[in-house]
């Protein structure tokens, strides 16, 4: 079409509606190229590349309790777990309400109920079945009265608005969906002074844990706690294999600064 158009004017170079057709033809052109990179950009509410990586880096079924058993109830787990020393990081007191997110086969519950004590309570939350029921047959065994099982959702926790002075989070952050989001709803079960911490597997090959390209580094893990609005309030650096962060909400002051803040 362009040579067509070409070959049509030449012999009519000084005609006016001629000259008039390629002015407007020059317009279009230009017009296109400094657009171009509007229409190459998204529709509006289409996620961007960015927020697409916040998504579970794997998806396969928990169902299986009795193979999951042998994972996580592993004997040599408490060697590189450490689990006494992390709920005594986390600063449990008696009284307190902890949830166990992504609580698997209840591993970590038989050292959160004691710390919490008969005036505690510790949620027990998972959204597989079939895990869920052994994890409330575990506490009738174990006679952990405090320990209430929670039946979640994959993009929702289930857990009350408002009632948890700690959410725990270990080895589960990469099987999560749409994690900004999922981050920013569980801001609305904690208490004005509660926390988030989450142990996740170190992003390199490991004698223990999934494959490396199944890991999501440390450094992704608080650019999205921060995104989300968290900040980093403690990391302690005991553990071998896995990183361990406990985050505290920043406070939504609504567009106002805080108090002491310099005036624009």
């Amino acid at each position: 079409m362009a040579n067509w158009a070409n070959q049509e004017c030449m012999p009519r170079i000084h005609n006016k509606p001629c000259r008039r057709r390629r002015q407007v033809l020059v317009c279009i052109l230009f017009l296109c190229s400094a657009l171009g990179c509007v229409a190459a950009a998204p529709p509006t509410g289409a996620p961007r590349a960015a927020e697409q990586s916040h998504d579970a880096t794997v998806h396969h079924s928990f169902a299986d309790v009795d193979h999951w058993v042998t994972v996580f109830d592993d004997p040599g787990r408490d060697q590189w777990q450490r689990p006494a020393e992390v709920v005594r990081a986390l600063g449990l007191r008696p009284g307190m309400t902890v949830a166990d997110l992504g609580a698997g086969t209840g591993y970590f519950l038989r050292y959160l109920s004691p710390a919490v004590g008969e005036t505690g309570t510790v949620l027990a939350v998972e959204p597989e079945l079939n895990l869920l029921g052994y994890v409330r047959a575990r506490i009738e065994r174990e006679g952990e009265s405090n320990v209430v099982p929670i039946l979640a959702s994959l993009d929702t926790p289930r857990i009350p608005s408002g009632s948890t002075d700690l959410v725990l989070i270990v080895d589960t952050i990469h099987h999560l969906d749409d994690r900004l989001t999922y981050f920013r709803r569980l801001k609305r079960v904690l208490k004005p002074t509660g926390r988030i911490a989450v142990i996740d597997w170190q992003k390199r090959e490991l004698p223990e844990g999934p494959p490396a390209e199944h890991k999501i580094a440390r450094e992704q893990v608080i650019e999205e706690m921060t995104a989300a609005g968290y900040a980093l309030a403690d990391e302690p650096d005991f553990l071998p294999y896995q990183y361990f962060l406990i985050f505290k909400p920043v406070p939504d002051l609504g567009g106002r600064q805080p108090t002491g803040a310099p005036s624009p």
